[in-house]
């Protein structure tokens, strides 16, 4: 029989019994649904605008990607190609980790066209057929620019909420991976 009361005993197995640490249940809710979903560590403004910069960087560089990947042609091709898929993937996965972490912290994404092509840090993408040796070159210019708008925004973010801060970590390794891995197509060995 259960009791709501915040000193409730239980017998262990070996008779003696114990306080329980739970708190009673209250008994009705004082605050609205829409409140109480409003519960916890909440963003502030600054944070917000920060895993907001993120974001835009991340669906244009998606974005960005698609239209190298539609258009891309020349020597490589298909290895240029499948890169271009696999950037692609990492920042669709991550623009959806920071939207979703942005949402834990009752921050509100946006991640409409107009606002991603308003803000976003990286530069327009040209139109038209583009040689695999340009493609590696512009795609490896929007994974730094991406690098660099988490950089900039890390500290501020880790000095308010270092678990969105772990998030950055882990966009910045595979995004500094994927800019190593994509420039080394272009690259010739020093001599």
């Amino acid at each position: 029989m259960a009791t709501t009361t915040a000193t409730k005993t239980d017998k262990t197995s070996k008779g003696s019994t114990t306080a329980s640490k739970r708190r009673p249940a209250r008994k009705g809710a004082e605050l609205t649904r829409e409140q109480n979903a409003e519960r916890g560590f909440q963003a502030s403004e600054a944070l917000s605008e920060n895993l907001q910069k993120v974001l835009v960087d991340l669906i244009e560089l998606s974005l960005q990607g698609k239209q190298a990947h539609w258009n891309v042609v020349g020597r490589n091709f298909r290895d240029t190609h499948l890169q271009l898929d696999e950037i692609i993937e990492a920042a669709r996965a991550f623009s959806d980790d920071v939207a979703e972490r942005m949402r834990a912290l009752h921050a509100l994404p946006d991640g409409r066209s107009d606002v991603v092509a308003q803000t976003t840090t990286l530069p327009d993408f040209p139109q038209g057929e583009i040689a695999t040796t340009e493609v590696i070159d512009l795609m490896t210019e929007r994974l730094d620019a991406v690098a660099s708008t988490c950089r900039e925004v890390h500290d501020d973010v880790d000095e308010e909420d270092p678990t969105s801060a772990d998030l950055l970590h882990a966009i910045l390794e595979k995004i500094e991976q994927l800019s190593w891995m994509v420039s080394a197509e272009n690259r010739t060995p020093k001599k």
